[in-house]
């Protein structure tokens, strides 16, 4: 098919902010509340505080009209939350991941927490939705962890099952295999 409407540039007039604010519109509520023993991504259940998926909600904050924007979502299976890990102060450009050899690897080949803006992103199973409480299972957030926006999970255009995990596919383990104990 093709284009129908005439290119246009909207970018050549604009100036790239260098600083941006984002708005907290909830918080999780979570049964971790240490770093050790939550998991490290939530397919990861391995050497947590309850060696399972555990359900979580996430409270958006009242007056904001959430209740409206939550419409519809219940009909996706997972959802992606979008998160400020606010107890994250500091961050190196490289890190030793807990799998694998202790090698250091860049920051951004790698998902720790520690980031020079300490953003998380979960994959959440949904499991409903009432009022402005999102019930979520396989939760991989402390509690009280800020909140910046939620999105429905889209396997069309989310998975890319045959995709390349680069240094972490010559481990040789299991996606979910336990970290590597000290």
């Amino acid at each position: 098919m093709q284009r129908k409407k005439p290119p246009q540039d909207h970018t050549s007039g604009a100036v790239a902010p260098e600083a941006v604010q984002l708005a907290v519109i909830g918080h999780v509520r979570s049964p971790y509340t240490e770093r050790f023993g939550t998991p490290r991504q939530p397919t990861v259940q391995q050497q947590t505080l309850l060696d399972r998926a555990v359900e979580a909600s996430i409270e958006l904050l009242p007056g904001c009209n959430y209740e409206q924007a939550l419409q519809d979502l219940e009909g996706f299976e997972y959802i992606w939350v979008m998160t400020y890990l606010h107890l994250n102060r500091h961050w190196k450009p490289t890190v030793v991941p807990p799998r694998g050899p202790k090698v250091r690897r860049g920051l951004f080949a790698t998902r720790s927490p520690h980031r020079p803006n300490p953003l998380g992103l979960s994959a959440l199973k949904l499991l409903g939705v009432q009022g402005r409480v999102i019930r979520v299972l396989g939760i991989d957030l402390l509690d009280s962890t800020p909140v910046l926006d939620i999105k429905p999970y889209v396997p069309y255009a989310d998975a890319f099952p045959g995709a390349r995990a680069g240094w972490l596919d010559a481990l040789g383990e299991a996606p979910d295999a336990p970290d590597r104990w000290e």
